[in-house]
């Protein structure tokens, strides 16, 4: 009876233990439901997007990252030019200074020559015009004689008349065939002395001596190889050297009276044998070239840059210093 009375008690334990948990549950689940009927209350339908809206931001949205990362592409090209700019801008800029230090050099340079001496201008115009000569006598010449071996020297002072062209080897007389070149000398130079010299066959014009240049000397000089003995080449080269000038005022005898700024003849004669080589006398074109005969100019240097304005007013008048116009 008490065993019966015993499991009856359990039981109902159990069944008073399982209620209680049922309980439990309902209760949560009522809470739940009020939780989803609170939610509920809360939910509007215009916070909600329609999913075609949705779709179309999405894809701007992508859009928008794509052009953003495109636009970044872009700024990385343009800074990697702009600094690629800036290194050549400052290359540019390294130039310019080179060249505006060049300037400035040559801003001082062109000062230093608005300053130079008129001394200095004169003599080289003097030069200039001395080189002009010797070219016009040496191209005059070639035309009437193709075959003559005539030079400049490489000073640009004398007129070179090279080789056997004038005289046989060993003999101071001009070759009969040859006499007609010196005779054409005299002519060309009787046409041109007149606007570089003074006195009263001078003939000064602007358009024939700009530069106002007046001629010391025109010396004729005989030279020899070294072949032979000192002394006899000495007079060899004087004899050619005087054959030379007979034969030249023979022709122009005119050539004697102009005078340069010293009241002396231009016209003057030199020998001097083997002692101005212009070439080495062990070789046959050497001695060749050595046995020759030069038509040397030298022109008039003044002292002082005050002679230059007297030199142009002789030239000009045409008288010699000191003689009244």
């Amino acid at each position: 009876m008490r065993g019966g009375l015993r499991t009856r008690q359990g039981e109902e334990e159990e069944e008073s233990a399982f209620v209680s948990m049922t309980d439990m549950t309902v209760s949560f689940l009522f809470i739940v439901i009020l939780l989803l009927a609170y939610f509920a209350s809360k939910y509007n339908d215009q916070n909600m997007v329609p999913r075609a809206d949705y779709d179309v931001v999405v894809q701007q949205r992508d859009e928008a990252i794509r052009e953003v990362m495109r636009l970044q592409t872009l700024v990385n090209q343009y800074e990697t030019t702009i600094e690629e700019l800036r290194r050549s801008v400052d290359a540019k800029q390294q130039e310019i200074d080179e060249l505006q230090r060049e300037v400035a050099q040559l801003r001082q340079e062109l000062e230093k020559l608005r300053k130079v001496d008129p001394l200095e201008t004169y003599l080289a115009l003097s030069a200039i015009e001395r080189r002009r000569i010797l070219e016009t006598l040496q191209r005059q010449l070639k035309i009437d004689f193709p075959d003559l071996q005539v030079v400049i020297s490489e000073e640009n002072d004398a007129l070179r008349f090279q080789g056997d062209g004038l005289f046989a080897s060993g003999s101071p007389s001009l070759r009969p065939d040859r006499r007609t070149i010196v005779e054409t000398l005299a002519t060309r130079l009787a046409q041109i002395l007149p606007c570089y010299t003074l006195g009263n066959r001078s003939s000064w014009k602007v358009d024939c001596n700009p530069a106002n240049a007046v001629i010391e000397a025109l010396q004729i000089e005989g030279h020899t190889d070294s072949t032979g003995e000192f002394t006899p080449n000495l007079t060899l080269s004087t004899e050619r050297a005087n054959n030379t000038f007979f034969t030249i005022i023979g022709k122009s005898p005119e050539l004697v009276e102009f005078f340069n700024f010293r009241q002396q003849p231009v016209l003057s004669v030199a020998g001097y044998g083997e002692m101005r080589p212009v070439k080495d006398n062990s070789t046959k074109e050497g001695r060749d070239t050595n046995r020759r005969v030069d038509l040397r100019i030298i022109m008039y240097t003044p002292s002082k840059s005050e002679e230059i304005e007297r030199i142009r007013d002789a030239l000009s008048s045409g008288l010699l210093p000191g003689e009244a116009k």
